[in-house]
């Protein structure tokens, strides 16, 4: 009688230790689907991030080209010409939009 006692705590957790088991490596294969749908999302958003700082990078080199071509004036501002060769524009914020004919 011991034995068949024996023997029946075996199974018992024997079956104990299989459902255990199964369910770890149902854990582990939902955490691996999650690890993919999130690889599969930060791809975009890294391989943006990289064509953003390529962008960045090239405006920063066009500004640096710019203003070798067009260096400061005395004043500390940009010379800007219109085509006759008078200024485009007033440095003096109190000749907002004014023309004159």
């Amino acid at each position: 009688m011991q034995a068949i006692k024996e023997k029946l705590n075996g199974m018992t957790s024997m079956h104990k230790a299989k459902a255990e088991a199964k369910e770890e490596e149902k854990a582990e294969k939902e955490l691996a689907k999650v690890q993919v749908e999130v690889a599969h999302e930060v791809r975009p958003a890294t391989e943006a991030e990289a064509a953003m700082d390529l962008h960045v990078q090239k405006a920063a080199i066009k500004a640096a080209e710019h203003i070798r071509e067009h260096p400061l004036d005395t004043r500390g501002h940009h010379q800007n010409y219109g085509e006759d060769g008078q200024e485009a524009y007033s440095g003096n914020p109190t000749n907002c939009g004014s023309f004159s004919h």
